[in-house]
């Protein structure tokens, strides 16, 4: 496992784009890529940063802590991945899956303030199978970038998902600041919110906790569909869902209820009115910063009374 240190990411517009710059975050575009981006495409990557400076800045109370690259061994190859956690102490281990537009510095700050509420937080490159992170360049959500991920995502099977997050969590347990006696968390954004149910469900003696929002496909008629894999989970659940994806799809809130409800396992599943998919991510043209605010203190409420 190697590790380089990272800079913290700095406040402000500027400094999300001088810390992506520096964490590797955003892909080292050349001249000839450079030119061939539109200026539309250009507008979005530096509209994004924009977006992600709004995010809040630093948890209440914060503690200070360390960021690092790191890389985890996984039976499929090397996950780069970002680790952040409180610079003293043992803490709860967290893993974060990110939503399909994969690691950027959103992801980062989200990790960065997590973390500074006292968790050592791990933030997977997903598609790592297929390159290193920014495996889009940031910002740019075009019909081409989406045929890309479309592609990256067909490796992420329910068998890789499961060996994944097995080795992620062995990862987190071999560091000195990760309180092993302290059960662990999981969340994710978007496609992470299916993911964090197959985490759960694939070491359930660890993974204590677990948050979804405005996740997708967590409740299908498939027969690999993960509310299937709720007997074998023993966490407590938190379900932000986005309200126009209810509207799209609303009887997955009330089969997730009937399935934890038949496991007797805790799982909050919370409709947020006037919220967008994708609204608790800050780069991101859904986000509704009231609203994910109050999703992120019923994270905290949630990794308070589960993973103590």
């Amino acid at each position: 496992i190697g590790a380089d240190e990272l800079p913290l990411a700095p406040d402000g517009k500027a400094g999300v784009e001088r810390y992506a710059q520096m964490s590797g975050l955003v892909e080292g575009i050349s001249e000839a890529d450079l030119a061939a981006l539109s200026r539309r495409q250009l507008g979005m990557i530096a509209g994004s940063l924009g977006l992600a400076a709004s995010f809040p800045a630093h948890a209440a109370n914060a503690l200070a802590v360390v960021e690092k690259r790191v890389e985890v061994k996984t039976p499929d190859g090397i996950a780069d991945c970002l680790f952040t956690a409180p610079a003293k102490g043992r803490h709860p281990g967290v893993i974060v899956w990110p939503d399909i537009w994969g690691v950027r510095p959103a992801f980062a700050q989200m990790g960065r303030r997590l973390a500074e509420s006292g968790y050592a937080v791990l933030t997977v490159n997903p598609f790592y199978r297929s390159g290193k992170a920014p495996t889009s360049p940031i910002g740019v959500r075009d019909e081409a970038a989406r045929a890309k991920i479309g592609e990256m995502r067909k490796l992420l099977t329910p068998d890789a998902i499961e060996r994944d997050a097995t080795a992620f969590v062995a990862f987190l347990d071999k560091q000195k600041i990760v309180d092993r006696k302290r059960k662990m968390g999981t969340t994710g954004y978007c496609m992470g919110g299916n993911l964090i149910m197959r985490t759960a469900a694939a070491v359930p003696a660890r993974v204590g906790a677990a948050a979804s929002f405005h996740g997708s496909a967590l409740a299908t008629d498939a027969p690999d569909s993960p509310h299937l894999l709720i007997p074998k989970m023993k966490a407590n659940f938190l379900f932000a869902v986005a309200a126009k994806d209810d509207e799209r799809n609303p009887a997955e809130k009330d089969r997730l209820r009937t399935a934890y409800a038949a496991a007797n396992l805790s799982a909050e599943i919370e409709v947020y009115a006037d919220t967008l998919h994708g609204w608790c991510v800050p780069d991101g043209q859904a986000y509704n910063a009231p609203r994910a605010d109050r999703a992120w203190e019923r994270l905290l409420a949630l990794f308070g009374a589960a993973l103590a």
